[in-house]
């Protein structure tokens, strides 16, 4: 059955079903719910809160009103517990639904109305049930995409036949595809959409991974360079400080990565201010003195700038020729940087995505750097490792993050990417204390900041948005602040203002000004998410906390705490779960594998950097069913006796990711 066969699918819905990319019967079948009502259990009208299933005697006939253009009926209900208020806003149907002296099944949200509970608009249930709830399409109502999911799952064994071998599922306890998909829709019981939510998604990542290793065999080949034993020995000799444990034995992680003919995949994890940049130099230095050239792109121009400067004053005395490329250099300016990059006259290159626009070529680039990496798209990081050599073969790839994104972490537990852990700060770095604050503290806070400058420390103020905006009238402007703080609460301070687009000298005055002291507080936006090093600064306030990623929460955080002063970070905000953890920990990777649990993996491979696998699949937390998953490749991999399956399954994931595997990034 194709889709424009369905009964109620006409050319409207065709087009609806289209847009949110359902062109198959098969696709519509992988459109899971996002969320289930639980419509089984029954609540005591005493104790109704939130959402709820009740069941009681409708007590007295329904009254029914109009007030300012809006109808309501409402009547109460009855059980041994109590009494239970019940409303219903143009809908008035429901005077001839709730008939006096029966007994009914109400589901619904309570709310609170003039002190009292009332269940609002609550749906009439016939029998207890788990009832799906998937994202909404336009132009198909909720009740009718339903009826079209029961539709389509009548075709469920021709349309979706099994893709696991039947010895692999069941070695690793997983039901039925077709089981699942009916439980996934339309569940029995909550053990039973635990079975078919857990066999979907081991199979979306054992087919992953098999994907991964198809895609290894065109991208394996790298340039094995030629290091001697004592290279991170000799580089840590050449730096002005001593370098911690922790540095050390990543270092030598990455030069065994790099004599390897295999391409590098690495990840170089670690809190902010652990040193990560260091050991990004030593594997620059190693790769120039092998004779091949290294980029190192940044997020901002700023840092790229910051990185350059570094790099002239640690590596240039070691013979490594350095260079900047950014986008707002002049024509002539670029033109000079493309000519030393084709001509290999700078062995490392910094810079911003300009050092992957088209027309920039490298001589022989054996060395791609990415830091902050969840600031770049998947698609940019792929342009620059695909530069390339003139041999080619892949160049090595070292990516560096405080915080690995969803997507990032996801492919570790794949092991795509080796990871190493630099789990040591250097000396006089504290923890910052990370507090959630609700709007009716916010004057105590400032008064905390006050208290703060008159100590000699400094503070910033970071918000969403540069300016007012009609469409988010709750979201606070750096501007606003800024105008609100300077004659209000912070009036007598040194307060100072910068956001991405400010033109380059006033953004870098403004940014040197805080730098020296000669500013208490500086308003900005996310610009100075990284390359900002001020360690005296010891509050950082969050505007809008709720509208940020935890992984550039991370990083703002990490604004402060770089002296040895206790510093502190306030998120402005209601508290959730999500912001709940950076209360709890200052542990990037934890922070990340708390992100990965909440969000789901991302489209991996794709490039979208969180969210879900499947259309509207959810991965329900479960990160050890991603490692089963990928003990499960390694096994059929390692095994000759399981070579018939690791066909069938690599088989299946090719059908399913096709042509997409040689567009995928490795990094």
């Amino acid at each position: 059955m194709n889709l424009s066969e369905m009964r109620g699918v006409g050319l409207a819905r065709m087009e609806s079903l289209r847009a949110v990319g359902i062109v198959s019967l098969r696709d519509l079948l992988y459109t899971l719910p996002v969320r289930y009502e639980d419509r089984t259990q029954l609540v005591p009208c005493k104790e109704a809160r939130g959402e709820v299933l009740v069941q009681g005697v409708v007590q007295e006939k329904p009254k029914f009103s109009r007030y300012n253009g809006l109808s309501r009926v409402t009547a109460s209900l009855r059980d041994e517990s109590g009494r239970l208020s019940l409303a219903w806003y143009n809908q008035p149907w429901m005077m001839e639904q709730l008939p006096v002296g029966e007994t009914i099944m109400l589901y619904g949200r309570v709310g609170e109305k003039n002190g009292r509970r009332v269940l609002q608009n609550a749906l009439l249930v016939e029998e207890p049930s788990i009832q799906p709830v998937y994202r909404a399409i336009k132009g198909i109502p909720a009740k009718s995409l339903r009826k079209l999911m029961e539709q389509a799952l009548t075709q469920v064994d021709d349309t979706c036949p099994e893709t696991l071998p039947n010895a692999l599922r069941l070695r690793h306890g997983l039901c039925e595809l077709n089981f699942a998909l009916r439980q996934a829709h339309f569940p029995s019981s909550f053990e039973n959409l635990k079975m078919a939510r857990r066999r979907l998604a081991f199979e979306q990542m054992l087919m992953y991974q098999a994907a991964l290793g198809l895609m290894r065999r065109h991208k394996e080949d790298g340039i094995p360079m030629p290091l001697a034993d004592t290279a991170t020995t000799d580089f840590w000799q050449t730096m002005p400080f001593p370098p911690t444990n922790a540095q050390r034995r990543v270092l030598e992680e990455v030069a065994a990565g790099l004599r390897q003919p295999r391409a590098m995949r690495r990840l170089i994890q670690g809190d902010v201010g652990c040193g990560k940049t260091a050991l990004a130099f030593g594997a620059i230095a190693m790769v120039c003195k092998a004779g091949y050239q290294a980029t190192m792109m940044a997020p901002t121009e700023i840092l790229a700038r910051q990185h350059y400067e570094s790099a002239k004053a640690m590596l240039e005395p070691l013979g490594v020729r350095c260079g900047l490329l950014i986008g707002s250099m002049k024509a002539k300016e670029k033109k000079a940087a493309h000519q030393a990059c084709a001509n290999g006259e700078w062995d490392a290159v910094f810079g911003t995505h300009a050092l992957i626009s088209e027309g920039v070529g490298y001589q022989r680039l054996g060395l791609v750097v990415t830091d902050e990496q969840h600031r770049f798209g998947v698609r940019q990081r792929s342009s620059l490792q695909d530069k390339g050599t003139r041999e080619e073969k892949s160049p090595h790839v070292l990516v560096m993050s405080a915080t690995p994104i969803p997507r990032t972490l996801a492919l570790i537990l794949y092991g795509d990417l080796d990871v190493s852990v630099v789990d040591e700060l250097p000396p006089g770095r504290t923890p910052v204390k990370t507090r959630v604050v609700p709007e009716e503290k916010r004057e105590a806070m400032y008064g905390f900041l006050r208290q703060e400058v008159a100590q000699g420390r400094q503070g910033y103020v970071v918000c969403p948005l540069v300016e007012e905006s009609e469409q988010l009238e709750d979201v606070r402007s750096a501007k606003e602040t800024y105008a609100d703080l300077v004659d209000g609460v912070l009036h007598g301070l040194r307060v100072g203002l910068t956001w991405g687009n400010q033109k380059a000298d006033e953004k870098a005055a403004v940014l040197a000004d805080f730098a020296s002291g000669a500013l208490d507080v500086l308003v900005s936006t996310t610009v100075i998410e990284v390359g900002v090093n001020v360690p005296n600064a010891t509050v950082m306030i969050i505007e809008n906390a709720q509208r940020y990623g935890l992984s550039q929460l991370h990083q703002l955080r990490g604004r402060v705490g770089r002296g040895a002063a206790a510093s502190w970070c306030f998120l402005l905000a209601e508290e959730n779960e999500r912001l709940r953890i950076l209360t709890q920990t200052n542990d990037g990777f934890l922070v990340a594998q708390k992100d990965l649990e909440l969000r789901g993996p991302g489209d991996l491979m794709g490039t979208r950097q969180s969210g879900e696998m499947l259309q509207g699949f959810l991965l329900d937390g479960d990160v050890k069913l991603l490692e089963e998953a990928a003990s499960c490749m390694k096994q059929l991999r390692a095994d000759p006796a399981l070579q018939e399956e690791r066909a069938a399954v690599e088989s299946t994931a090719l059908s399913c990711y096709g042509e997409r595997l040689k567009q995928v990034a490795l990094n």
